[in-house]
C-alpha cells in the first residue's frame, strides 16, 4: 500500500471516530442546524443545545472542552479541527461549507444576508482587483504611459475581469448559498456572459440581416425582442457585469435540482440532475428575469429624467442617497445610458452629478467602522476597500464592510446624498465620462475652467465627513467576539490541566483587585475568592519562587507550564505575617501536595482582599488558555486547562 495513502487512512479513521462521538453527543444529526469551524473549535448552532451532553463531550479524548457563546455550541478540539470538521460534515450529511440559506427575520434581513453571503468569498480578490485598476489609472494620470499602450490594456483586463465576469463569480458562489451544485452555478453565470446572446449581440445580428433601425419584430411586456425561444418573445439583455439576474436565477435553479433529486434515480443523478437545470433555469432567467429587469431600468429612467427636471436638489439628494442601492441592485445602469447619451450628443450631463459623492461617503464610512470594529477579520478587509473606495469600486466596502452591518450602510447612503445636493445646487456639469473615484474630479473641468472639479472636492469633503461622523459617533458595533480566538502557529496540540490550588469561589481574572492581574498583563487565569487557608500544588513539578514574606509561589509543571499564585492582594505588607510555607525553592512537588498555609482571617482583619490570583505567567507560550472549572472549586477540581 501507498505509504501516504495509509497515513490518510489512519488519520481519517482516528478523526472519523472522534466525529462519530461528538455528533453523538451533540444531540445527533437531527439536532444540527448549521456547523462552522475557527482555528481551534467546531462551531455548532443546534435546534436544542440541552440535549448535548456537556460533560460528556468534556471528558472525550480528543475534545480539550465545551463553551457556549453567541448562540453557537463551540466544542474546542485544536488545530487539527479542520480534518475533525470534514469528518463531522460527513457523517451528519452537512454541506460542505454548511452554508445557510437565508430563512427568517424579515425579508430586507434575508436579502442582506443572500448579498452578502454571495459576495463575502470572493471580497479579497475584488478588493485587489479594484486596486489594480485604481494603480492603472493613476500611472496614466501621470503620464507614465498612454491608455492605448499595452501595459494600460494589461492591467485594465487584469483589475476589470472580475468585474465583467461577475455572473460567472456569484454563480458559484450564489449556488454554495442556496445549496446548488457550485459546477452548475458556474455554467449558469459563463452562459449569462456568452457573447453571442447578450442584448446587444441579439439586435445586432438582427439589424445585419433586416437593415439598420429596423423595429424588432417582436415585443414582450412592451418591451423590443429580435429572436425567439420555442416561439416565446426573447428581450434581450447585456448579463456581462451583473449582479441581480444570476442569483435570482441560481436561486430558482436550485429549486429545480431540489425537485429533480426526488425524481430522478441516485445512480443517474449526477448528470440527469443538472441537465434538468440548466435546461430549465437558463431559459427561465433570460426569458423571464432580463425582461423583468429592463422593465424596472426603464421605468427608473423615466422617473430620475423627470424628477431632475422638477427639482435638481432634490434630484441630488434622491440620487445620492439610494445611489448605492442601485448599485447592489445593478439597477444604476438605467441612468448611467442618460449620461452617456447626454454627453456624447450635448457635450454634457448632470444626469450622474448628484451620485459623485456616494463611493466617498462609503470609504469614510469604512475608515469609521475601521476604528471601532470588534470582529478582526471584517477589520481586516476595511484598508483595501478603502484604498479601493477612493478609486471608486466600493463593491468590496458594501458587501464585505457596511452592508452587513447596515446601520453604516444607511450612514453611507446620508453622507452621499449631503454631498449630491451640494454639486446638484452649484449646477456642476459633467463633461466627460470614465473617471472612477477621485479621478472623477477630471470629469468636471470644461477647457480652463476647473471650478466645477473644485467643487467636486467640496462634495468629497462633505460626503465623507457627514458618513465618517455620523459612523463614528452613532454607530456601535455590537458583534459577539469570542476574545478567546488565537491564531495557532504549531504543527501539534495538547492539553495540560491546571487544577484548582485552593478552595473556594472562581471569578473572572478582569474582577481582580489588583490592575496588573485584572488587564492580564501577567498573563491568563482566574481570581478564587477562598473558603480555606491552604494552598496545594495544582500539578506535578518545581518550585522555582517562593516568596521570603510567603505571600506568593511560582511554580512551573513537568510539561513547562509557569504559573503563579498569589495569595491575597497587597499582603505583601504583611511581612509573611499567617503564612507558613511546607516546601523550599527548588524542590520537586507532587499534585495536591500542600504548599502553604495562611491565616485566612487575619488578612481579612488587617484590611487586605483575600483574593488569590491563578495565572499562566508564560500565556503566550499556549495557543489557547480555557477556563473549565466551575463557580465552586475545591483543592484538585479542573480549573483551567492550556492547549501547548
Amino acid at each position: 500500500m501507498n505509504v501516504t495513502k495509509f497515513l490518510e487512512e489512519k488519520t481519517m479513521g482516528k478523526y472519523h471516530e472522534l466525529a462519530e462521538e461528538i455528533v453523538k453527543n451533540v444531540g445527533g444529526k437531527e439536532n444540527i442546524n448549521s456547523l462552522t469551524h475557527c482555528i481551534t473549535r467546531l462551531r455548532f448552532k443546534l435546534k436544542d443545545e440541552s440535549i448535548a451532553k456537556d460533560e460528556v463531550l468534556k471528558n472525550m479524548d480528543g475534545v480539550v472542552t465545551v463553551m457556549k457563546s453567541g448562540g453557537q455550541y463551540q466544542v474546542v478540539i485544536g488545530n487539527h479541527v479542520p480534518a475533525v470538521y470534514e469528518e463531522v460534515v460527513a457523517i451528519a450529511g452537512l454541506s460542505g461549507d454548511s452554508e445557510e440559506a437565508a430563512s427568517g427575520g424579515s425579508l430586507f434581513n434575508r436579502l442582506i444576508d443572500i448579498l452578502s453571503g454571495c459576495f463575502q468569498p470572493f471580497l479579497g480578490a475584488l478588493a485587489a482587483a479594484g486596486m489594480v485598476k485604481g494603480l492603472n489609472a493613476l500611472l496614466v494620470f501621470f503620464n507614465l504611459y498612454s491608455n492605448t499602450s499595452g501595459t494600460y490594456s494589461m492591467l485594465n483586463g487584469i483589475g476589470d475581469a472580475i468585474f465583467y465576469f461577475m455572473p460567472v463569480i456569484l454563480g458559484y458562489t450564489a449556488a454554495k448559498k442556496f445549496r446548488l451544485h457550485p459546477m452548475v452555478g458556474i455554467v449558469i453565470g459563463a452562459a449569462l456572459c456568452y457573447p453571442t446572446i447578450q442584448g446587444d449581440a441579439l439586435k445586432g445580428a438582427f439589424e445585419t440581416a433586416a437593415g439598420a433601425g429596423t423595429a424588432a419584430p417582436y415585443n414582450l411586456f412592451g418591451l423590443p425582442a429580435y429572436e425567439t425561444f420555442l416561439g416565446i418573445p426573447w428581450v434581450g439583455a447585456n448579463y456581462t457585469s451583473s449582479v441581480i439576474p444570476v442569483i435570482f436565477i441560481i436561486a430558482f435553479a436550485a429549486q429545480i435540482q431540489k425537485l429533480f433529486k426526488q425524481i430522478i434515480p441516485e445512480v443517474v443523478q449526477t448528470f440527469l440532475v443538472p441537465f434538468f437545470v440548466l435546461l430549465i433555469a437558463l431559459p427561465a432567467g433570460f426569458l423571464v428575469i432580463g425582461p423583468i429587469v429592463s422593465m424596472l431600468t426603464d421605468l427608473l429612467s423615466s422617473g430620475f429624467t423627470a424628477l431632475m427636471t422638477f427639482s435638481p436638489a432634490l434630484y441630488g439628494i434622491i440620487l445620492g442617497f439610494f445611489w448605492q442601492v442601485l448599485v447592489i441592485f445593478g439597477l444604476h445602469w438605467s441612468v448611467v445610458p442618460l449620461a452617456i447619451m447626454q454627453v456624447t450628443q450635448e457635450g454634457a450631463s448632470q444626469v450622474l452629478t448628484g451620485s459623485f459623492g456616494a463611493s466617498f461617503a462609503q470609504t469614510a464610512v469604512v475608515l469609521a467602522m475601521f476604528f471601532k470594529l470588534k470582529d478582526k477579520k471584517i477589520k481586516a478587509l476595511c484598508p483595501p476597500a478603502i484604498i479601493s473606495g477612493i478609486f471608486g469600486v466600493t463593491e468590496p466596502a458594501i458587501y464585505g464592510v457596511s452592508l452587513p452591518k447596515k446601520k453604516p450602510f444607511v450612514f453611507s447612503m446620508v453622507g452621499a446624498a449631503f454631498g449630491g445636493l451640494y454639486l446638484m445646487v452649484n449646477h456642476v456639469t459633467a463633461y466627460t465620462m470614465g473617471g472612477l473615484g477621485i479621478f472623477g474630479v477630471l470629469n468636471y473641468i470644461n477647457g480652463k475652467d476647473a471650478s466645477g472639479m473644485i467643487h467636486a472636492f467640496v462634495s468629497i469633503g462633505i460626503a465623507s465627513v457627514v458618513g465618517f461622523c455620523l459612523t463614528f459617533f452613532f454607530w456601535k458595533d455590537d458583534t459577539v467576539v469570542d476574545e478567546e480566538e488565537i491564531i495557532i502557529e504549531k504543527n501539534s496540540v495538547k492539553k495540560e490541566n491546571i487544577a484548582s490550588p485552593v478552595k473556594g469561589r472562581v471569578m473572572p481574572l478582569k474582577m481582580a483587585e489588583d490592575a496588573a492581574f485584572a488587564e492580564g498583563t501577567l498573563g491568563q487565569g482566574v481570581v478564587i475568592e477562598p473558603i480555606e487557608g491552604k494552598v496545594v500544588a495544582p500539578f506535578d513539578g518545581t518550585v522555582v519562587t517562593l516568596f521570603p514574606t510567603k505571600h506568593a509561589i511560582g511554580l512551573i509543571s513537568d510539561n513547562g507550564t509557569e504559573l503563579l499564585i498569589h495569595i491575597g492582594i497587597d499582603t505583601v505588607q504583611l511581612d509573611g505575617k499567617g503564612f507558613e510555607a511546607f516546601v523550599k525553592q527548588g524542590e520537586r512537588v507532587k499534585k495536591g501536595q500542600k504548599l502553604i498555609s495562611f491565616d485566612l482571617e487575619g488578612i481579612k482583619e488587617a484590611g487586605f482582599s483575600t483574593q488569590i490570583p491563578v495565572v499562566i505567567t508564560n500565556t503566550g507560550d499556549y495557543l489557547d488558555i480555557v477556563e473549565v472549572g466551575g463557580n465552586e472549586v475545591t483543592t484538585n477540581d479542573n480549573l483551567l486547562t492550556a492547549l501547548i
